[in-house]
């Protein structure tokens, strides 16, 4: 991709992130005020997750199996098909505003590039937007893969 159309890309998605945050920006804080029952130790175990905004690798891979665990990969999709974190949810930056709806709210998401730039970007526009437990994780695919975690090839 060409440093001409990474600026182009990069252009339309700071437009649209500045239409979105001229928009309404409430976020839902409503709760439930029951006492939750008692689950099974597994259950228990998936307590809501708090981490920094920034996240290692290492991190990453203990909890990104979890239910409440979703990885979001902001890289191009010829980036995304050489290889991903099995499982991803893939968005291209550029997208985001458009696709914000498909990210969901009530899970631990971590942001996922090559470097963790990109990605880095994405966790800043999200929590400019409503995402409050979004993280970025340091270092990218390029960190993932020096660690020797699991690669998915395709889309």
């Amino acid at each position: 991709m060409t440093l001409k159309h990474r600026l182009s890309s990069l252009l339309v998605a700071l437009f649209i992130a500045a239409a979105l945050l001229s928009g309404c920006g409430s976020k839902d804080t409503s709760q439930s005020a029951s006492a939750p029952e008692a689950a099974p130790a597994a259950v228990q175990e998936a307590a809501p997750l708090d981490l920094p905004v920034d996240v290692d690798a290492q991190t990453v891979a203990q909890i990104r199996d979890r239910d409440d665990v979703v990885i979001l990969d902001v890289r191009e999709d010829w980036e995304f098909t050489d290889g991903h974190i099995p499982g991803a949810l893939w968005i291209p930056l550029g997208e985001i505003p458009q696709r914000v709806n498909e990210i969901p709210k009530d899970k631990t998401v971590v942001a996922v590039c090559r470097s963790g730039n990109r990605s880095s970007r994405a966790t800043a526009f999200l929590r400019q937007n409503g995402f409050d437990n979004v993280h970025n994780m340091l270092g990218g695919m390029i960190a993932w893969e020096k660690s020797g975690y699991e690669i998915a090839k395709g889309q």
